[in-house]
């Protein structure tokens, strides 16, 4: 049975898909018809973007696979290699960007149309819009895959910007005569080059430290080392470690009771303590409790 989190991941990753596919083609008819350089290079953008999309609809149903016999901690991680896809593919995008704004410098300046420059206040606005339902959903079901979508189309509003502000000036400058202003769109290519990089930054950097097991921020920690204290059978938290796959976590603790507990009583206390936390974190998959036993000093 297809989940909740599933059909909105996958709504999102189609509308992303559909709207990219559009706003690309847009961007390189209109880039190459108003000849505008940033607004060409914002419409290889939304072509890796198409690609992305595809990559995030290719792993949505393996990342909310319960666990089986061959991946026993689910599936989570198939969600961080989508957003680690994403951000490889727009590190990529922004050298090609910024290689091809550069070697622009060398040729004769020419100032884009106007048609150009409807192109990136309509990718713009759509994108905004975009943007914002994404990171919504993102944020209300804790999906890697669909916040990296969300990212991306941030990096498109400010590419879009980037763009708009190139060819307004590129313009102003060849109706007034000054020409320097027509290597505005070209400066404006590179300023999109650099803001695709950043956005592919922060989507492979955390995507790297899940996938190489990184342990979840200390404080996040010390909260779940607060509740484990709050039942007075524990002696001692003997050690406490928890990682992120995805869009849950999973938690390893080892504690200390008293020797003179029975097998049931441990387990009792270990089962309270692991519906105490996952009912204050939703997000808490499984809490894997070792126990030793404690001898008073």
């Amino acid at each position: 049975m297809v989940s909740e989190r599933e059909k909105i991941s996958k709504k999102v990753a189609w509308i992303a898909l559909i709207s990219n596919l559009i706003l690309m083609l847009g961007k390189f008819f209109f880039g190459l018809l108003g000849e505008s350089k940033a607004v060409f290079a914002d419409g290889i953008h939304s072509a890796a973007d198409v690609v992305a999309s595809i990559a995030v609809l290719a792993v949505v149903r393996i990342s909310n696979k319960p666990p089986d016999k061959d991946h026993p901690f689910g599936h989570g991680k198939a969600e961080v290699i989508s957003e680690a896809i994403v951000g490889v593919i727009l590190l990529l995008v922004s050298f090609y960007i910024f290689i091809e704004a550069i070697l622009s410098f060398f040729g004769k300046p020419q100032a884009p149309q106007y048609s150009a420059l409807f192109a990136a206040i309509i990718s713009y606005i759509a994108k905004e819009i975009l943007y914002r339902h994404s990171i919504k959903q993102g944020k209300k079901w804790n999906s890697k895959a669909i916040i990296a979508i969300a990212y991306d189309h941030k990096g498109d509003i400010f590419a879009s910007f980037a763009a708009f502000t190139g060819v307004l000036l590129a313009i102003i400058g060849q109706s007034n005569g000054w020409f320097f202003l027509l290597y505005a769109d070209s400066l404006a290519s590179i300023l999109v080059a650099y803001l695709i990089f950043k956005i592919a930054l922060h989507l492979i950097r955390p995507s790297i430290d899940v996938l190489m097991e990184k342990s979840v921020d200390p404080e996040l920690l010390n909260e779940y080392t607060s509740i484990i204290n709050q039942f007075e059978q524990v002696k001692r938290i003997d050690k406490i470690r928890a990682r992120e796959l995805g869009h849950y976590k999973l938690i390893d603790v080892r504690l200390s009771l008293d020797h003179h507990l029975t097998v049931k009583q441990g387990h009792d206390i270990t089962h309270h303590i692991r519906n105490t936390i996952k009912a204050n974190y939703p997000d808490v998959e499984e809490v894997l409790i070792h126990v030793n036993p404690y001898f008073e000093e």
